[in-house]
Order: structure tokens, then sequence, then C-alpha cells
């Protein structure tokens, strides 16, 4: 069988992105600010998008779609601090017709900082209604599926 007629195979790796802690970031003590966590997940699951070749502004512009945050648990293990390096992780944890649910860590070196698990939802970026991927966008997601533990 060619390479170009093998079956796509699932990903089994999580997605990383760099990000540095900036003064913005933190508090008075030189400690991220918990809120701030949130948008270092937002940018990983952005750019994890961007790699994937589905570009958020054209999802809106050619199908109506974005996406919109349903639902977010975080556990807080260990602060980050200023001018740490941060390692964001992004893994599809399950997709279904009109959500995809991301199982996302932070990282500093070889110390786990936060878990999360982030329920997204499909909705129309016109009416701003749930509605379900389309079968091939699905098919792409469905793909990426990795089951996780957090």
């Amino acid at each position: 069988m060619s390479e170009s007629s093998k079956p796509a195979q699932p990903v089994t790796d999580a997605f990383s992105w760099p990000t540095r802690v900036y003064w913005e970031d933190t508090d008075a003590g030189g400690v991220v600010y918990h809120a701030q966590y949130v948008a270092f997940l937002e940018r990983a699951r952005s750019e994890w998008m961007r790699a994937r070749g589905q570009m958020q502004e054209q999802l809106r512009s050619d199908h109506d779609l974005v996406f919109v945050v349903r639902a977010m648990q975080l556990d807080f293990l260990k602060p980050a601090r200023l001018d740490d390096l941060l390692k964001v992780t992004v893994s599809v944890k399950q997709v279904r017709r009109a959500s995809i649910v991301f199982a996302q860590t932070i990282w500093r070196e070889d110390q786990q900082l936060l878990t999360a698990e982030v329920k997204v939802a499909a909705v129309s970026a016109s009416a701003f209604r749930p509605v379900g991927l389309d079968a091939a966008l699905y098919e792409t997601f469905k793909l990426l599926e990795v089951p996780t533990t957090l």
C-alpha cells in the first residue's frame, strides 16, 4: 500500500505551545494571576487549530462556524512566576457533533502546574446558536481524539 493510499491514523501526541510569563500576567507578588491561565489555554488551543490547518477566521467566514467555551474545569497544582517559560499542551479528549472536549496542561520544565478540561461548543457565527460540525470537519477532529485521564 502506498503512503498516499494508507488510511489516516489517529494522533497520539499532545500539541505543545510555549509561552513566557510577563509582568502583565502576574499579581504584585510576581505570581501568575489565576485568570491569566485561561488566556494561556486559549492561545494554545488557537495555535493547535492553526497548526492543523483550521483557521478560525476562515471557519467563521466560509462556514459560519465559531467555537465558544461552554465549560471549563481547572486544577491549579503549583504557581507559575514572572519570567517562567511554560509549555501549554492541548489534546482532544472527546469529539461530538456539536462540541469538542480538550484536555490541557501547563508545565514549567518537568513540573505540572495546571490541568484543565475545556469543552467548546460549535455555534453559528451569525445566529450564535449551536450547530453540528459538517461531516468532513467532524472526521478531521475525530481522528485527533486521544482519550486521556485528568
